[in-house]
């Protein structure tokens, strides 16, 4: 099949979905341009700051909902059980569960004030479920931070070209910010602006790269970078840093489109590899290895934790929460026909060898392959070099948004639940929050990391129960939620049960612990939804 056919078939079903179904959830919500958002009815200078534009705050989210996941999900799945398979999760789970658990959570933290989909659960579910789900959140988000500061410091000492432009941005976004917030600058005069200087510092990595054995000097460069932007200004550092990236990944894409136009390559690798595979059967862990391309629970924290705090206007709502997630769904389907068209199957030339790339989880270097052979009329030899730029730009911006909202959740669940009188000081809170994510990011994280796929999942099948019985108790149709919950309950279940049958045989006892406790969360979690639906229909009826 033809690549560019591929990515077209994609964009159209996605538009579709967009247009018929986002304007279906817009309904559902009663969406209102004329309502107040948080941003100005609780305006603070620092969490609650109402975006100069739609646009600023578009790139913002989407930057922090989509880090590495869209590419690198793909780009493994595909070679475990074929593109095929992999496109249409895509594809369908955007539409109608990704899609649907970002604008649905944007929208209820809206309604609540900019509060987090894990403080919602108080006002529906109750205190316990509050205090549960507030907690593995929390937990997990840390995970979340070590991962990513541990796996972004490795691809900077492997990756040396991209030190400068990686660490150049973050004063960049601060001078984009002041020309946005301070100077007023126009908007795309300040955009064009930031973009030709960090163009310039993508020059100057590729001439001056930064050797050298210093992973832990990069570990903790990169998360002091973090403790400060959950500390400061949301449009001083976090906001404008991701809308760079977001045009920065823009433009990589439009690079990759135009050498997809060029060469128009067949796809290379199967349509289907297997049922199974040594990482399990297709259903249900290809749903939990692409996650981010298809829906993520991590978006929800997202979506109810730093945007919803600079929504301006609710018109801007089905473009940000729903259309944000098409695009990364459209990042992920970009990315199978970049791998699958620009890489080779068993026999293919030598270095272009698909499934060997990926061996000892080098899929960055496989993405970056692939994208050098596609842009290569173009790009030459840059290409695997933007490729990886454009990659890595996003992993940092999952560092920063995370930071922030752990600090969002522990302060609504140790300083205001558990009364806890430091945890509100946000200083306080994000050292402790970064000073375990430092501790898990020199080496611990690795024992945990392979439950963290069942568990980002297990994050958005939870919050869907939330929306669903926030929607009963506003007397509003379920269906739209209650169905993408249902089906991420029974993969996630699925998932973790599966895993579970084969950490012990392996003595892998810390994960088979923390699987049967997720296990126990989620059967907790259903059994209050069930009574709470039980009781709603109950007093109906009285």
């Amino acid at each position: 099949m033809n690549s560019l056919l591929l990515v077209l078939i994609g964009f159209i079903c996605l538009a579709l979905g967009y247009l018929v179904y986002g304007q279906r959830l817009a309904r559902l919500f009663d969406v209102s341009p004329s309502r107040p958002t948080p941003a100005h009815s609780k305006y603070d200078g620092v969490d609650y700051v109402p975006a100069k534009n739609w646009l600023v705050l578009f790139g913002h989210h989407f930057s922090s909902i989509a880090g590495a996941g869209p590419i690198l999900g793909p780009v493994i799945a595909c070679a475990i059980w074929g593109w095929g398979p992999a496109i249409l999760w895509i594809i369908i789970g955007s539409i109608f569960l990704g899609g649907v658990l970002d604008f649905s959570s944007l929208m209820i933290s809206i309604r609540e004030g900019g509060n987090s989909i894990s403080d919602t659960a108080k006002s529906t579910l109750g205190i316990r479920i509050k205090i549960i789900f507030s907690l593995f959140i929390w937990l997990t988000l840390i995970l979340v931070i070590a991962v990513f500061a541990a796996s972004a410091a490795k691809t900077l000492q492997t990756t040396p070209q991209i030190v400068i432009p990686t660490f150049g941005i973050i004063p960049l976004a601060i001078i984009t910010g002041i020309m946005l917030y301070r100077w007023k600058i126009n908007t795309v005069i300040a955009t064009a602006i930031g973009l030709l200087i960090f163009l310039g510092l993508v020059i100057l990595g590729w001439y001056l790269p930064i050797k050298g054995s210093y992973h832990l000097w990069l570990i903790l460069l990169l998360v002091f970078y973090a403790f400060t932007a959950s500390i400061l200004p949301v449009n001083i550092i976090l906001q404008p840093r991701d809308y760079l990236s977001f045009f920065v990944l823009i433009i990589g894409i439009l690079l990759g489109f135009i050498g997809l136009l060029i060469t128009h390559p067949k796809i290379n690798t199967p349509i289907f590899v297997s049922l199974n595979s040594k990482e399990g059967f297709l259903l249900p862990m290809m749903f939990v290895t692409i996650a981010c391309g298809a829906i993520s629970g991590f978006h929800s924290l997202v979506a109810s934790g730093t945007t919803s705090k600079q929504l301006n206007n609710e018109r801007d709502a089905q473009r940000i929460g729903y259309g944000a997630m098409l695009v990364e769904g459209f990042l992920s389907l970009f990315a199978v026909a970049v791998v699958c068209a620009g890489l080779f199957w068993y026999g293919g030339p030598a270095g272009l060898i698909y499934p060997e790339l990926i061996k000892g989880g080098n899929w960055i270097s496989a993405f970056g392959k692939g994208y050098g052979e596609v842009t290569k009329p173009i790009l030459g030899v840059l290409g695997m070099f933007i490729g990886i730029t454009m990659l890595k730009t996003f992993i940092v911006t999952t560092l920063d948004t995370a930071t922030r909202i752990t600090r969002y959740i522990g302060t609504e669940l140790f300083g205001e639940q558990f009364k806890i009188g430091f945890m509100k000081n946000m200083y306080i809170n994000s050292l402790i929050v970064i000073g375990l994510a430092t501790l898990l990011a020199f080496g611990a994280w690795q024992s945990i990391w392979p439950i963290f796929g069942a568990s980002n999942q297990l994050v958005a099948a939870l919050a869907l129960l939330i929306i669903t019985a926030w929607l009963l108790t506003k007397e509003k149709q379920i269906k739209y939620v209650i169905y993408p919950a249902v089906f991420m309950l029974l993969v996630t279940i699925s998932a973790l049960i599966y895993q579970i049958v084969i950490f012990i045989p392996a003595h892998k006892y810390l994960l088979s612990a923390i699987a049967i406790i997720l296990l126990i969360i989620a059967g907790f979690m259903i059994w209050e939804t069930v009574k709470h639906w039980y009781l709603f229909r109950k007093a109906k009826t009285s």
